[in-house]
């Protein structure tokens, strides 16, 4: 029996060939790729599956460092047995228990601390607590192992995320079982610890299946040992960290076809590609040569790919979209952007893993961007503009359920602020596609692709094998830009909405002047985008002109000598900038603008003064202003909405020392004050 699994399932080299150009088509550049990934991971997902506050401080008492799965799967069936080993290390005195989770439905047979069987253990939902004979030492390392077995849930049977699911391949006919834990879910199949910064150092999964079947997972395929009654068992290994819900099983008698990636000042890498079978492997083939490509380019700009020394690769199941599975990602085709996407998660989500779930953007943001990148270089141009088109588009709207129709969807932010929704976490209109292009404007920001990709660069190298937060993201994008930037992740963080931007002006003689007058699409949460925008002007005798010039104000005015007749002004022409298409420019015949000289800015009495917590204004008049702060070596450090039913400032987060305050009023008036912060 072993030997007929290995016959039905050939092994295919791919010698090197030439993969024709590629086309972009309407599927790549229209956002559906988004829509299929984030579909994967929110369907059935009814409710949320994490652990209980109390339960994760309980489990906060040790750090993972292996796992081993040792389980029994077939490819047409849900049901699991076998035993998990978790090797911890304590973190406290004397550790009397250990927790972790695993899923109701989901029977523990016995469980082993260190050779010594557990005297008993208490279960309240998902959360599970073991008593331990004997209490282990701080520092200590230590073994978990989980004896269990049942059937894992679905969404018939009220299941979270149907992590361990199965089914046919309706294009192909090939029953398949495969795993897919992100968020929540991996305890639905497993007994494990979900918990983001907790990664382990490394993973070995063995699957015991039918001799007929493969078995794809993580890392380098160790062996495949033959076993009695016509089984046989896969044993993976993998030496690198790894997150809970980056550890998968897909299991099915499938074709394996192997291709090589060949980066710059890298090993060569194999692509071990688990596909139905020879006519799934002809019907996709082209597309998956391109995996190569994809990884030799990835690596030439943000880095080697990060497990170059293990492999890559895929294993179809029939899921209707992809999920990065470390080194091994799960799709249910292969098409240009969907394989991209997954591909550039192996940097931006599983080498280096969103710290907590508010931040998903750090993975979904930059595979988005993945697909863009991809495009630019594999399709040209036209097509990478016309995906970040798209992205602008579905980022600043939402479709009608009931009617169908698109309308502007001013809020919104790319930080998640309810991370119990699933279906917030995996928004493919906030956390992929605005994601996608607040990424594209920080590119903008730096204005020097080096400083971009190098950015990118350290980022993964910094932060290799652990995860990230937003703040270390930003951190390493000031050093880029050699100055804070807490204003831009204000807005685009943890702002929502958009600006538009109106534009009036004039021509008289070479002068030319221009007025910007930017509009908020959430002003009570984003006031004011401070941003730079391009403004391209077109003369009568066809040439152009791209200027660009900073909006730090509501109102913003400048002007530029040009001998040259102006016939047309485009804002934002590269669409650097997500910003809203109602904006008009309109030319102004009575626009004559003057400078308006710092001497003349009015000044405005502030008190407490040295302050601590609160800045208040005493004759602060205006309806409301943008609030400017800058420090003694002109940085600016905060930036405020104000009105005049709440004229003060929140100075809580201000280091002691002089500061200089600038107030601008939407009709362009300013005033200022120096103040002083005191030490607390």
């Amino acid at each position: 029996m072993f030997a007929a699994g290995l016959l039905l399932a050939l092994v295919y080299k791919q010698a090197p060939a030439q993969i024709p150009a590629y086309r972009a088509r309407p599927a790549d550049v229209n956002g559906s790729v988004a829509e299929l990934c984030a579909r994967v991971r929110t369907a059935g997902a009814e409710r949320p599956g994490f652990a209980t506050v109390s339960h994760r401080q309980k489990m906060a008492r040790y750090d993972v460092s292996y796992y081993k799965l040792n389980i029994s799967l077939e490819n047409n069936s849900r049901s699991v047995s076998g035993v998990v080993t978790i090797r911890s290390r304590a973190l406290v005195s004397n550790l009397d228990s250990v927790a972790f989770e695993l899923y109701p439905a989901l029977v523990i047979d016995s469980v082993v601390v260190d050779g010594q069987r557990s005297p008993g253990w208490r279960r309240q939902e998902g959360d599970v607590t073991v008593g331990l004979r004997r209490a282990v030492a701080a520092n200590t390392l230590f073994s978990t192992l989980v004896y269990y077995h049942g059937t894992a849930p679905n969404g018939s049977a009220a299941a979270i995320g149907n992590a361990l699911d199965t089914g046919v391949d309706p294009n192909f006919g090939v029953s398949c079982t495969w795993s897919l834990s992100e968020p929540y879910h991996a305890y639905e199949w497993w007994p494990c610890k979900q918990v983001l910064t907790d990664k382990a150092d490394s993973s070995d999964v063995w699957v015991t299946t039918t001799a007929l079947n493969k078995v794809g997972s993580n890392g380098i395929l160790a062996r495949t040992v033959a076993l009695p009654n016509g089984k046989v068992r896969y044993e993976w290994k993998s030496r690198k960290p790894i997150d809970y819900y980056l550890i998968s099983v897909a299991v099915a008698p499938y074709t394996e076809y192997v291709n090589y990636a060949n980066p710059a000042g890298g090993p060569r890498i194999p692509i071990v590609n688990y596909v139905y079978n020879q006519d799934a492997l002809a019907f996709y083939r082209t597309e998956i040569d391109r995996t190569p490509g994809f990884i030799d380019y990835y690596s030439s700009l943000v880095g080697l790919y990060p497990f170059a020394t293990e492999k890559y690769g895929h294993a179809m199941a029939p899921i209707g979209g992809g999920v990065e599975h470390q080194t091994m990602t799960t799709q249910s085709e292969f098409n240009f952007t969907l394989t991209a996407h997954e591909l550039f998660h192996q940097w931006f989500g599983d080498n280096v893993t969103c710290g907590a779930w508010e931040d998903i953007w750090l993975n979904e943001g930059f595979a988005s961007y993945g697909e863009y990148l991809a495009l630019n270089r594999f399709s040209g141009a036209s097509a990478a503009q016309q995906w970040m088109d798209n992205a602008h588009f579905v980022s600043m709207n939402i479709r009608n359920a009931s009617t169908g129709v698109w309308e502007t969807a001013p809020g919104g932010s790319i930080r998640v602020s309810d991370t119990t929704s699933v279906g917030r976490i995996f928004s493919s209109r906030l956390s992929y596609k605005k994601g996608a292009a607040v990424v594209h404007m920080l590119r903008y920001l730096l204005n020097d692709d080096t400083k971009f990709f190098r950015a990118l660069t350290t980022y993964q190298n910094t932060y290799a094998g652990r995860t990230a937060r937003t703040a270390d993201l930003q951190r390493i994008f000031e050093a880029e830009a050699g100055r804070s930037l807490q204003y831009f992740f204000d807005q685009w963080y943890r702002g929502e909405g958009f600006p538009t931007f109106a534009v009036r002006w004039n021509q008289v003689g070479s002068s030319i002047y221009l007025q910007t007058t930017e509009t908020p699409s959430m002003p009570s949460v984003t006031p004011l985008f401070d941003t730079e925008l391009d403004y391209r002007f077109t003369f009568t005798d066809g040439t152009t002109r791209t200027v660009r010039q900073r909006q730090s104000q509501l109102v913003a005015s400048f002007g530029l000598t040009d001998a040259r007749t102006v016939s047309s002004i485009t804002i934002d022409p590269d669409q650097w900038v997500l910003n809203g298409t109602a904006g008009t420019v309109e030319r102004d015949n009575a626009l004559v603008l003057a400078t308006r000289q710092a001497a003349a800015s009015v000044p405005i009495t502030v008190f407490p003064n040295p302050c601590r917590n609160q800045l208040r204004l005493a004759d602060f008049t205006a309806a409301r202003a943008h609030a400017e702060v800058r420090d003694a070596l002109g940085r600016i450090v905060l930036r405020q909405a104000v009105t005049s039913t709440a004229p003060l400032l929140d100075t809580r987060h201000l280091a002691p020392g002089w500061y200089h305050l600038r107030l601008i009023t939407p009709d362009g008036n300013v005033s200022q004050a120096r103040f002083i912060r005191a030490a607390e």
